[in-house]
């Protein structure tokens, strides 16, 4: 009321004074609050008027232009912040200057011999061996023009010369063919059907030729980059699944404007933050090789080499490296030339993270600087320890391989039970960590100790899922029997790591014994 009235004014002016005359010391008191609070003048009285006024006014409607415009600023600040989030997502990360990382590879050149190892810490994880003469047995990726030897309608497939030592084998789901071509349709369309003898298809690897058989083909040609997956002739697309729904999404708006028409387009997990142009420039690169390839398939007579994969090393840089890997380290110059250019090209903020080492000037190999040598003496062990004390036993045939699992040192402390329920859990960890460094392939049975309580049985199954979450490679779990063992399959795309670093014996031919020569006298 003081704001809308002069000082003095009205009847509260004299009803105040007359208080005031009674108690001089409140008087004063309150004629000091009052002149504080008073204003001095007539217009500084209207002036806050309006001042009180103005703020229980309500706000000016904006334009609809000028509400269009902070809109379309608002969207790009939004579209910025979602770019540099990106671009920090996909950033090295270092500590101290140095490069952070969860990972680390090191490559090791000895003659025609390419050892890559996968480093988790100081833990061995993968290794991959490559020699320059296993251009008729490393051959997975490679795209030929081949020739139909027969075809075996019984088996449902034909044998396809390559032009390797043993006729491939190609199967009816893996053959394409246009509805068109056929007089007939059906469903059950036979293999006769679709090729005959001496027919010329191109054709592409998908598994390495182990022991007796051959390798296996697929007319679903595919040509893998940094980024993406081109599928020639297929307008299929994906996503990787490892990819976060938010980054799917993101991905699959740029999908659209760079896929090829008639080609099918499958982005990797290492395309994520990956930008429009960056994935653009990877497409049309695969487009490219693909031209190069139909030209090669039309002068080439079968059977032809049209497409081979790169080298190891470049391989598993192209399938594995990412920022969670803090370093790679090479001993021989010229590959690490040929990785650095081909880092820069594909990943330029991870150029600074490839690294040479000089094995004379260090005085040591690279494999006993990151202790790779001693690791890799074990993975040839029938046995191997765990923290607890217990241990895994890993017996390899030919239908399928075999893991028992002891509780051997682990004696436990609370009960047993629980020992065996610990054990179980260490066991599972190992066995997916050896499922992957030695690339075992093919049906595995293990045979964990027996647990009475179905709670610990659920967990080691959880625990043993989630470990193999972690390999790249497929497989598939199936529930713990009524005896105690897990079935599994994993995808075996080659002979494992056991075979690549060592021959069979000789003495025993790769049985493990020895007839006594007193025996056979």
């Amino acid at each position: 009321m003081e704001d809308t009235n002069p000082v003095g004014s009205g009847t509260d002016g004299v009803a105040n004074e007359s208080k005031s005359a009674q108690n001089p010391r409140t008087s004063s008191r309150r004629s000091n609050s009052r002149s504080r609070q008073a204003p001095k003048s007539g217009d500084a009285a209207v002036a806050n008027t309006r001042r009180s006024q103005s703020r229980r006014r309500p706000a000016k409607p904006q334009a609809p232009v000028e509400m269009e415009v902070q809109g379309q600023v608002a969207e790009s600040l939004d579209a910025g912040a979602k770019i540099k989030r990106r671009f920090a997502q996909r950033a090295p990360r270092e500590r101290h200057g140095r490069p952070v990382g969860r990972y680390q590879m090191v490559v090791h050149v000895a003659g025609d011999v390419t050892q890559v190892a996968i480093l988790e810490g100081r833990t061995l994880i993968q290794h991959f061996v490559s020699r320059a003469s296993d251009s008729q047995s490393n051959i997975s990726g490679n795209i030929y023009l081949g020739r139909v030897a027969n075809v075996l309608p019984g088996m449902e497939a034909a044998f396809v010369d390559i032009g390797t030592n043993k006729n491939a084998v190609l199967y009816r789901g893996d053959v394409r063919y246009d509805r068109e071509d056929l007089e007939s349709f059906d469903r059950n369309v036979r293999i006769e059907q679709l090729l005959r003898p001496k027919q010329v298809v191109i054709c592409q690897v998908v598994k390495n030729p182990i022991a007796q058989k051959g390798a296996r083909l697929t007319q679903e040609v595919s040509l893998p980059g940094r980024f993406a997956v081109l599928l020639p002739g297929g307008g299929s697309f994906g996503i990787s699944k490892r990819l976060p729904d938010d980054e799917r999404r993101r991905l699959r708006r740029i999908l659209d404007d760079v896929a090829p028409e008639g080609f099918g387009v499958i982005l990797r997990t290492a395309a994520e933050g990956s930008t429009k142009e960056e994935l653009k420039r990877d497409v049309d690169s695969l487009m490219e090789s693909w031209k190069k390839i139909e030209e090669m398939a039309k002068s080439a007579h079968a059977p032809a080499l049209l497409y081979r994969e790169p080298p190891s090393a470049v391989r598993v840089i192209r399938e594995e490296f990412n920022r969670e890997f803090r370093s790679v380290t090479i001993d021989d110059m010229s590959l690490y030339q040929e990785i650095a250019g081909y880092v820069s090209a594909i990943s330029p903020e991870l150029a600074d993270r490839v690294e040479y080492f000089d094995s004379a000037a260090e005085k040591l190999a690279i494999f006993d600087q990151f202790h790779v040598r001693e690791q890799l003496q074990k993975v040839l062990e029938h046995k191997v320890w765990l923290p607890s004390g217990g241990s895994i036993v890993i017996d390899r045939t030919e239908a399928l391989t075999v893991i028992d699992v002891n509780t051997s040192r682990n004696v436990g402390t609370v009960s047993l039970e629980e020992t065996i329920h610990k054990n179980n859990l260490e066991a599972v960890e190992e066995i997916a960590r050896q499922l992957r460094l030695r690339d075992i392939g093919g049906i595995i049975v293990i045979d964990v100790v027996d647990m009475i309580e179905a709670q610990n049985r659920e967990d080691v199954m959880r625990a043993f899922r989630a470990a193999l979450a972690r390999d790249k490679t497929k497989t598939h779990v199936y529930e713990m029997s009524q005896l105690g063992l897990v079935q599994m399959t994993r995808h075996r795309i080659a002979e494992g790591l056991v075979e690549a670093l060592s021959e069979i014996c000789p003495s025993c031919g790769g049985s493990g014994y020895v007839i006594d020569p007193m025996i056979t006298q």
